[in-house]
């Protein structure tokens, strides 16, 4: 198929208002290239009062389902699938792309199986990998469905990128045999490097109770298993009293979590802020003294970098791929996995040895205006459609 040159098509299992890492990738790459692609976007509705079609950004926006978030999600594929046959023959791109694999990648394979039965010619796909998932995870849920599911993708991708290293080794070593381009996420500098005014961190100390002597733990990001957040939870035992934590956003986790700070007698030094909009978390951070997140696994993890763009140094673990922008006492701390005392020892560390933490201060912002700013990541994306065209 020869398409039109400059038209792309893309999917996504979810989209704006429902934002995560991918979410933000994709609308900050298409916001970058929009004068030299069009971008159409398929995705599912999951709320009834969204509409179904609509501009977000530079993207024209297409909906599918009822607005039942579960019912919409399993029949994205093939409900994908049918509105893509149509878009394609219309539109003529030159290139899908698809974003994780998932529901909404699903329906632009199954896109091309039938193009190809129909002798019309598949279209190149991009696949970007976004995934945090665990490897036993990835092998063992839904009783294998989701490697096998890698494993057709991986098989009917034209080009792949990854979000870190560790995602492209995963894809070869799920057989992914062709071009891999390393593309990672990136970082609004504008948003996470502003300077806060003071009034607004003023009002913001009084809110969360902060006193003088007080040190701020803050969290950013889904309350799920693969987060840890309760391996932090029970770190604040062996904590000073004046160790405090400040945990950003929701998730299947939260009740458990809320639960546990009670059974510890520490729940009145976690605070619970539940959802916060993207552009207010850099006011959060300001007031805050080190950013944590010891994930038991990460495609990525972009809060860690945001919050190192906004002067945060940053106790992570050496898991995926978290350990392509941080390195141990440079650009942050690394504690273990499943280990509430390495976390203690992070902290401690941290927070008695002003030298070092301004050091990994300097040396993050440092590393995320070099890398990460999304002028460069978009370039990067430009690059890979490039190949194709």
């Amino acid at each position: 198929m020869k398409g039109n040159t400059n038209k792309i098509l893309v999917f996504s299992t979810a989209y704006y208002p429902f934002v995560g890492g991918a979410e933000v990738a994709i609308k900050e790459i298409t916001d970058h290239l929009y004068k030299d692609f069009q971008f159409d976007l398929i995705t599912a509705r999951f709320d009834k009062n969204l509409p179904y079609v609509e501009k977000v950004g530079k993207v024209t926006v297409y909906r599918l389902g009822s607005g039942k978030p579960k019912l919409d999600k399993l029949l994205l594929p093939f409900r994908g699938a049918i509105l893509a046959w149509k878009l394609t023959n219309k539109e003529k791109y030159y290139c899908l792309w698809a974003v994780m694999v998932t529901f909404g990648s699903g329906a632009g394979f199954i896109l091309n199986i039938c193009r190809k039965l129909s002798g019309k010619g598949r279209i190149p796909i991009v696949l970007t990998l976004q995934e945090g998932d665990s490897e036993n995870h990835l092998q063992y849920k839904w009783a294998g469905l989701i490697a096998l599911s890698w494993k057709l993708a991986l098989r009917s991708t034209d080009l792949l990128t990854g979000i870190s290293n560790f995602l492209i080794d995963r894809a070869k070593k799920n057989g992914y045999r062709g071009n891999a381009v390393l593309v990672p996420n990136g970082v609004d500098l504008s948003i996470f490097s502003q300077e806060i005014k003071d009034s607004v961190k003023k009002d913001l100390l009084i809110k969360l109770d902060k006193k003088p002597d007080d040190i701020f733990l803050v969290t950013a990001g889904r309350l799920t298993h693969k987060n840890a957040i309760d391996d932090v939870v029970s770190a604040l035992v062996t904590l000073p009293k004046n160790v405090v934590f400040i945990v950003i956003g929701k998730g299947d986790e939260g009740v458990n979590l809320q639960a546990q700070a009670r059974k510890l007698g520490v729940a009145d030094r976690v605070k619970f802020l539940g959802f916060i909009p993207y552009e207010d978390i850099p006011k959060y951070f300001s007031i805050s003294d080190i950013f944590i997140r010891p994930s038991r696994s990460e495609g990525f993890g972009n809060s860690f970098i945001e919050a190192m763009a906004a002067g945060l140094p940053v106790i992570a673990t050496p898991v995926g791929g978290i350990v392509d922008f941080i390195d141990d006492c440079e650009t942050g701390v690394f504690c273990s996995p499943d280990n509430p005392q390495s976390i203690s020892k992070a902290v401690m560390t941290l927070s008695g040895d002003f030298n070092l933490k301004s050091k990994i201060i300097e040396n993050a912002k440092n590393r995320v205006r070099e890398r990460y700013g999304w002028d460069k990541i978009a370039l990067e994306m430009k690059n890979v459609f490039d190949r194709l065209a």
